[in-house]
């Protein structure tokens, strides 16, 4: 197999080392594992960002601080350029991470002995929250459709409303199935939600990772009604690979949803810091260029994997991701008797997600992370094959 890229404004094809960094990812396994789990890339963030963040600590005072007065401007004039979206500066509310915010949604909307309502297989920390707040997780799966395309039973999601609903934890675009899902959809379920009175809680934190000239489609952004019902998070972490600095940003135009979410945080949910600021006003304003090119650099990555997975672990399914920087591997066909995430661990050191952390239908897959220089991509799918080939053999 061999990988190659003709992007090299931003050198994302050079490798850095991060071992001994004190990084979770590259810490976790040994020096021999190449790390294709997380969705935490493998580029270094624009130099906007770090040149601010520098210039930040230069000034040497890091006291408590308010929120940048241009940040709501410069998001608000966002969702307008982006998705037509008008909302006013009133409506942001900025938190320290969407995790964080989906949990508070959680605390907010409901009372112990609810049901939230998520769709499986999806993101872990989305299947934990409603246990956190003492919530009932009612997960829906999403049905797979003929080549294995994920789509929506909106037929299971409406019978799984109870009297005890009170939110849908919706993950769009969809980690780690990496459905982008289309305005007709998006009007399917918000129609539901309506209809029974459900506060719709959206992670769109990959909603800058769309693919083949899709278009991301806030689902709050559909109806002034379904946005009085909703909570949109979405934030840099991911877009502008800065996981460290989390800082989120929460939608919501409805003021006594606002107020409910502010109070579930009040004295347990720390401020955003000086330095998350200063990152996400920084990548709102002028980091466009980087992800344009990072973008495009996914998107070759992605192609290129598509062809290597089917040419090379033929026993393995996998669905072309519409967006996201991760693909969701079917390996029930490959003939491995342990996990898959243990076997690609253990024989190709490769350490991918497991997919059981992502519901009772992840059983069987994995999760990989195509955030990286093609080279490691190229190394690690060459392993994979290797070791496959090396069972069948044996």
């Amino acid at each position: 197999m061999k990988g190659q890229t003709d992007i090299v404004e931003f050198d994302l094809d050079r490798i850095v080392n991060r071992v001994d960094t004190d990084s979770a990812k590259w810490n976790r396994y040994g020096p021999d594992v190449l790390c294709l789990s997380g969705a935490e890339m493998e580029f270094a963030p624009s130099e906007p960002i770090i040149r601010a963040l520098r210039e930040r600590l230069v000034h040497r005072m890091l006291g408590y601080n308010r929120e940048p007065l241009e940040l709501r401007e410069v998001v608000v004039a966002r969702l307008q350029t982006l998705y037509g979206w008008r909302v006013s500066p009133d409506a942001l509310v900025f938190l320290p991470s969407v995790v964080v915010s989906m949990n508070m949604a959680c605390h907010a909307v409901a009372r112990p002995g609810s049901d939230v309502l998520v769709q499986t297989p999806v993101y872990g920390p989305i299947l934990r929250a409603p246990g956190n707040a003492e919530l009932t997780c009612n997960a829906v799966p999403l049905t797979r459709s003929h080549p294995g395309r994920y789509e929506i039973d909106l037929d299971a999601l409406e019978s799984a409303i109870t009297g005890r609903t009170r939110l849908f934890i919706l993950c769009n675009p969809h980690n780690p199935v990496a459905r982008v899902f289309e305005r007709r959809e998006l009007e399917q379920m918000a129609a539901v939600c309506l209809r029974h009175g459900v506060v719709i809680c959206a992670d769109e934190i990959y909603s800058d990772w769309v693919f083949d000239g899709k278009q991301h489609v806030p689902i709050a952004s559909l109806s002034p009604e379904i946005g009085q019902q909703a909570i949109t998070l979405f934030g840099t972490s991911k877009s502008h690979n800065i996981p460290g600095l989390k800082a989120a940003v929460a939608v919501v135009e409805n003021p006594e949803l606002r107020q409910q979410l502010l109070q579930a945080s009040a004295g347990l949910v720390p401020d955003v810091n000086a330095l998350e600021y200063v990152a996400l006003l920084e990548a709102y304003r002028r980091g466009q260029p980087w992800q344009d090119v990072v973008r495009r650099y996914l998107e070759a990555n992605r192609d290129f994997m598509v062809e290597c997975v089917r040419a090379y672990l033929p026993e393995i399914t996998l669905i072309k991701p519409e967006g996201t920087p991760i693909a969701w591997l079917d390996c029930r066909q490959a003939g491995i008797r342990c996990k898959p995430f243990e076997f690609f661990l253990q024989k190709a050191r490769v350490a991918l997600n497991d997919g059981e952390s992502y519901g009772e239908e992840g059983r069987g897959f994995v999760r990989l992370a195509f955030g990286c220089p093609r080279s490691i991509l190229t190394d690690a799918l060459e392993r994979m094959a290797v070791a496959l080939r090396a069972m069948h053999q044996s």
